[in-house]
């Protein structure tokens, strides 16, 4: 599993995932309403977390900065 969420999408995933996550719980939402944005939200936020989005993959996008070769 290589990284393919880099710069400034992981952070931006982080927050909208933990904000889905508040507004799944604090919200007066439906059941499904409810379980649909902590779905997602969750989803967003472990991507960002660990830097990797299958759905990315699948669509070839790889916003990851290059990696240096090592020396030595």
């Amino acid at each position: 599993m290589s990284c393919n969420v880099g710069g400034i999408e992981r952070p931006i995933r982080m927050v909208l995932g933990a904000l889905m996550l508040g507004i799944g719980v604090f919200a007066n939402l439906s059941l499904i309403g409810t379980a649909i944005v902590l779905m997602l939200g969750s989803i967003a936020l472990v991507t960002g977390l660990i830097g990797y989005c299958p759905l990315w993959t699948l669509m070839g996008i790889d916003t990851c900065p290059a990696q240096m070769p090592r020396q030595g």
